[in-house]
């Protein structure tokens, strides 16, 4: 026992020794306060997650590119606006429709009506027939193609189904109103009904993880000789304003943390036709939460340009252009919490490191006190 005796840290002084005074109980309450403020600080922390950022080589293979995108065009109306796609390996699509909604818009912003994107059915009253008569009765309607048939069996039933023929030849369609599908349809006097109108598009659209890029332009793109045309409405070849109001643009889902860096982004056209363009730099991230719980999506960021048409020398249609390029690193966010023994050494280290402190302090403003309290006896008895 009298070994186990010898071994104390802490030996103890009889309390007729203690002094207290006035500046130690002072001392005493700060750091009692700054002590309490400390450990619940660590406790907050201790209590919260806290992400740990990664970054590593993005090796995934074959996979799809989800993005999200909600645009409004307060001077375009949806009949004519177009979107497309397009990647470097070579796949493109036009005019694309599908998980697309639009809504038409009044000069105020208030949606008219919302629908899926298309232009409506064949109204069958006696169409000409291929042969170049009229429907009869006991015949099968199959359209005319007008030139862009791509078989002699094929039939163009819809102005849609001629528009895509004439895309498929590289052809553009100057005047739909010379296409009985299309003049029977209504297709040119919708367009014409929905001047000073507005539009808001938005949906998503399933691409391949590689660099490419999406547009909205007004009328239908087609590719010529390794070039973009537009077959643009004959009757507006005016000025197209292009002017727009990115509401949402993500790659992908939402996660904590992420900042989209074109949402509200609003971009108002002067005067001249042109090409509005984003160039967005795409980076792969992973977010897991404290469960365990694993989001696949992505970060950008962005820059903007605006391209002036030149008269003659326009290889583009006028419109608004997404550019899309991908990171090779991949970022990885991962959401931990803090062990408890770390956090026990922490409030240990909080509590031993002020009570030392405190204690040098008091030492000093005491013997401090004691030194100047000497002085002033010593200059009282001279």
């Amino acid at each position: 026992m009298n070994r186990l005796r010898n071994l104390d840290a802490y030996p103890k002084i009889n309390e007729d020794f203690y002094k207290r005074t006035l500046s130690g109980g002072v001392i005493t309450l700060v750091s009692s306060l700054f002590m309490l403020i400390l450990f619940f600080s660590e406790l907050r922390l201790y209590m919260h997650p806290v992400t740990e950022t990664q970054l590593r080589v993005d090796t995934s293979r074959g996979e799809k590119l989800r993005i999200n995108f909600d645009v409004t065009f307060p001077a375009l109306q949806c009949s004519i606006i177009s979107i497309d796609t397009m990647d470097i390996s070579g796949e493109r699509h036009l005019d694309v429709r599908h998980d697309i909604i639009k809504r038409r818009l009044d000069s105020h912003g208030n949606v008219i009506e919302s629908k899926q994107d298309g232009i409506g059915h064949t109204k069958i009253e006696k169409p000409l027939q291929k042969h170049g008569g009229r429907l009869e009765h006991n015949e099968t309607y199959c359209g005319s193609c007008f030139g862009a048939e791509a078989t002699d069996d094929a039939c163009c039933n819809s102005c849609e189904e001629v528009r895509e023929a004439y895309r498929k030849k590289g052809w553009a369609l100057s005047d739909p109103e010379y296409i009985d599908q299309c003049k029977r349809e209504g297709y040119v006097q919708k367009v014409k009904d929905e001047e000073g109108e507005g539009c808001n598009v938005h949906g998503f659209l399933e691409v391949n993880k590689v660099a490419g890029n999406f547009h909205f332009i007004p009328g239908q793109s087609f590719h010529q000789s390794g070039f973009q045309f537009g077959d643009l409405i004959f009757f507006q070849q005016g000025n197209y304003n292009i002017s727009h109001k990115v509401n949402r643009l993500a790659f992908g889902d939402f996660f904590p943390g992420v900042v989209n860096p074109l949402d509200g982004v609003q971009w108002n056209q002067e005067k001249q036709n042109g090409v509005y363009q984003y160039f967005i730099k795409v980076v792969p991230s992973i977010y897991t939460d404290v469960h365990g719980h694993t989001i696949q999506s992505n970060q950008f960021s962005v820059t903007e340009h605006f391209q002036k048409t030149e008269a003659g020398r326009m290889q583009s249609p006028p419109g608004v252009f997404f550019y899309y390029d991908l990171s090779p690193i991949k970022v990885i966010f991962e959401e931990q919490h803090v062990e408890f023994l770390h956090f026990l050494t922490n409030v240990c280290a909080i509590v031993g490191g002020i009570f030392t402190v405190s204690g040098i302090v008091d030492s000093f403003v005491y013997h401090g006190q004691r030194a100047i309290k000497k002085k002033m006896e010593i200059g009282k008895f001279n």
